[in-house]
């Protein structure tokens, strides 16, 4: 739910008729910072809408001295900041154990008592409006927002506000209310940390449409037909899959392809539906439920590296369908 309107019990709202339209166009942005932070769309959706309700109270001692952005996003860190006070790290299979490489292993259980990463729709970032899309998206590619769960909170807000938004020092020192020298030793030492958890940087470059069409395309058909031979040729040698919330996790195309092709896939057992996770192609997968319906089962996320499928990221939760605008089931 948007805030267009004063929260409940709040005196006074009528003094500021023009909140929505200063604050409005930055919601977007406010959720993919917030999102970057917290590692989960849902709770990014709820500190976004405690933000505005907060800027909504304080906007009648807004002076002007900073920007309205500028003012936004400090109070949309101080909210994540102290959200995450009491929230553990939300990590990936990769962050917790090491892969297998042999698909015959027998496969742990779901890790439901876990706070796993969430992935994120395209569409939450800006809609229809190209220029809100890449402000939004930019910087929430899954292994960046996966390495970013190794820093502490602060230096998560740092890293974040200095890299990707590019706010300068004086600034973040202001939204963070902390010291010049602070925010550079916390810098320091989160890209430190970030350059420990692992190369991202290809991860962060927007793939080429055109290959990421083709690719995207070529899993998904490769995938209903049950063609394990066609995967093969679309994944790098060195492909990963993931499958939270089960902890067990894959490395090499033998082992992935092997795994997929054993244990999952079967001709008319799966409908794909092709859509846009953080920043990257990706698909909702829906299996035959045995009564002519193709229910839900997870959001895919791809990861291209030098033109092929370098990472199938498969996020076994329901519940994330509806945030991509997709149905909860698929008639035959």
């Amino acid at each position: 739910m948007h805030l267009t309107g004063p929260p409940p019990g709040d005196a006074g709202p009528a003094a500021h008729p023009e909140f929505a339209a200063l604050t409005e166009p930055f919601r977007p942005e406010l959720l993919a910072h917030c999102y970057r932070l917290l590692g989960s769309i849902h709770d990014a959706e709820d500190l976004v809408q405690e933000t505005y309700l907060r800027a909504w109270r304080a906007f009648g001692g807004f002076e002007g001295r900073s920007t309205v952005r500028r003012w936004l996003y400090k109070i949309a860190t101080m909210a994540c900041l102290t959200a995450l006070e009491t929230r553990a790290r939300r990590p990936l299979p990769s962050g917790l154990g090491a892969p297998s490489q042999d698909h015959r292993v027998a496969v742990a259980p779901g890790e439901r008592s876990v706070p796993w990463l969430q992935p994120a729709p395209d569409a939450l970032f800006g809609g229809d409006d190209p220029a809100a899309v890449v402000a939004g998206r930019s910087g929430v590619r899954l292994a960046f927002v996966a390495a970013l769960q190794y820093l502490s909170a602060r230096q998560r807000a740092v890293l974040t506000l200095r890299d990707v938004l590019a706010f300068t020092t004086v600034e973040v020192a202001g939204m963070l209310e902390t010291t010049e020298a602070a925010v550079d030793s916390a810098l320091r030492r989160a890209r430190a940390r970030l350059a420990e958890a692992g190369p991202v940087a290809d991860d962060l470059a927007e793939p080429d449409e055109g290959v990421r069409r083709a690719l995207l395309d070529g899993y998904v058909d490769a995938f209903v037909r049950a063609d394990a031979d066609a995967l093969v040729s679309l994944l790098r040698a060195d492909v990963e899959l993931e499958m939270p919330p089960i902890p067990t996790w894959f490395s090499g195309r033998e082992a992935v392809v092997g795994f997929l092709a054993r244990r999952v896939l079967r001709r008319d057992r799966w409908r794909l539906v092709p859509t846009r996770a953080n920043g990257q192609p990706a698909a909702v997968a829906y299996q035959h439920a045995g009564d002519g319906r193709y229910e839900a089962l997870e959001v895919v996320v791809l990861t291209l590296v030098g033109g092929r499928i370098g990472r199938v990221t498969a996020f076994h939760d329901p519940g994330l369908v509806p945030l991509f605008g997709l149905a909860p089931a698929l008639a035959t």
